[in-house]
């Protein structure tokens, strides 16, 4: 069932596509971290995405 509000849908986007991601153990972190939650390196990036319309 997909979504029809807008702001439901963009609220939903940024949740799921917005995080980084560890390079070395590919845990998800948070927008803000600096380090990895998991295994406290400092190799993060960005998940790839692709935002639909």
């Amino acid at each position: 069932m997909p979504i029809m509000d807008p702001f439901k849908k963009t609220l939903a986007q940024q949740r799921r596509l917005y995080v980084k991601i560890c390079r070395e153990c590919g845990a998800r972190n948070a927008t803000t971290a600096v380090k990895c939650r998991k295994c406290h390196s400092k190799n993060l990036r960005w998940k790839k995405r692709e935002i639909i319309k």
